[in-house]
């Protein structure tokens, strides 16, 4: 860790460079308006489904034995 910090203080201080010369600019992309945009669209994909989920398919996940209608005269094996 202090390795990393040490490496990122001195490249804040006299920066990379390029030693091939090529032109990087072409390739960068704005970080905000992509990646933001994209976990947005994901996140509400996300939400999307566990409303679907949660509206009409609400037992779905449940646990069996609560359908098993209770018998006040019975108690259950496992207590």
């Amino acid at each position: 860790a202090a390795l990393t910090a040490v490496h990122l203080m001195f490249l804040h201080e006299t920066g990379s460079n390029n030693p091939l010369g090529l032109n990087s600019d072409g390739e960068k992309m704005s970080f905000h308006s992509y990646y933001s945009f994209k976990d947005l669209v994901g996140f509400v994909i996300l939400i999307m489904c566990l409303f679907m989920l949660t509206l009409f398919q609400p037992q779905l996940l449940t646990d069996p034995e609560n359908f098993i209608q209770a018998n006040s005269l019975v108690t259950p094996i496992h207590i």
